[in-house]
């Protein structure tokens, strides 16, 4: 099993960066597909984007697509998520995850049935 923990999030202006890290446990971060999710207020939670096992490949969801990055550093067990050009509708809780389905699989699963979950980190933008 793995276990995750985020950092990073914080309160920035509209236009904004902020760099999130997710470090994992154990000797099997390789073995997972890993990704971001969010949640913010009165909101359903969302998919936010998602790195193969060996970070070749990556996969976005359309409002996020040209301003955010996802990458990791298995030497390092931790998943990054870099945020540019944030908006206030970015603002929200955001969860980093573990899972052994592909990278559609974890577009598509709504954070359902996933290997594992970080306890989360707010983002907030302020506009």
């Amino acid at each position: 099993q793995v276990q995750l923990e985020e950092s990073g999030g914080g309160l920035v202006q509209a236009g904004g960066s902020l760099t999130l890290s997710c470090a994992a446990s154990g000797r099997t971060f390789f073995m997972f597909t890993m990704g971001w999710f969010r949640k913010a207020p009165g909101k359903e939670r969302e998919f936010v984007a998602a790195i193969s096992r060996s970070g070749g490949s990556t996969y976005y969801t359309d409002t996020v697509k040209g301003r955010f990055t996802i990458s990791r550093d298995n030497a390092k067990n931790t998943v990054y998520l870099q945020m540019n050009s944030l908006k206030p509708e970015d603002t929200a809780i955001y969860y980093c995850v573990a899972d052994k389905r592909d990278l559609t699989g974890v577009a598509l699963s709504g954070g359902n049935a996933t290997d594992a979950w970080g306890q989360g980190t707010v983002v907030t933008v302020s506009s």
